[in-house]
């Protein structure tokens, strides 16, 4: 089967925020199909939309290559969220682990199951700033824009995002 590039979204507000996007991360390198080819830098966030009084989030973005239907990737992306014990209570709630699946190849769907690309990631800094770190040039597959235009329409807020770390991901062994 021919490789197809994604983009993955990962975050924590909940527990050992780091911890939690390290092992998301590693249980993706580590997953058959799914090859990471560049992670973005960790970015401390304001939380957006849900219940007030959430702690911040942690957040970045992966790029990967994968043998994996569009279906069968979302699912070792939930499986990977409940191995951290992710619970989906509340929506846009505080969570362990959000792996969200951004975009896979050129694949439009808006399948209540498998909704690609993710429809509110044009709107939100959160994830288009981690984003372009690792794919500025990825043409939206709805909206046809790259990234860094649809992030250069974005408003800034004061202390809606801030870099953690930029190598937050070595011990993993994972790349760039």
């Amino acid at each position: 089967m021919i490789a197809v590039r994604a983009l993955v979204a990962i975050g924590s507000n909940l527990g050992d925020r780091l911890g939690n996007v390290q092992a998301g991360l590693a249980g993706l390198a580590e997953a058959d199909g799914v090859e990471v080819i560049a992670v973005s830098r960790l970015y401390e966030t304001a939380p957006v939309g849900g219940p007030d009084n959430q702690g911040a989030f942690l957040n970045a973005a992966l790029l990967v290559d994968t043998t994996l239907a569009a279906p069968d990737l979302l699912a070792l992306l939930h499986r990977i969220e409940a191995s951290r014990e992710r619970k989906r209570v509340v929506r846009w709630g505080p969570r362990t682990l959000d792996l969200d699946l951004l975009v896979y190849g050129t694949l439009v769907s808006d399948d209540p199951a498998l909704e690609v690309p993710h429809p509110r990631q044009h709107e939100r800094r959160f994830v288009l700033v981690p984003v372009c770190d690792i794919a500025p040039d990825m043409r939206h597959p709805r909206l046809g824009r790259t990234m860094s235009r649809l992030l250069a329409d974005l408003s800034v807020e004061d202390g809606d995002l801030t870099e953690f770390s930029t190598d937050w991901h070595l011990s993993i062994g994972a790349t760039r």
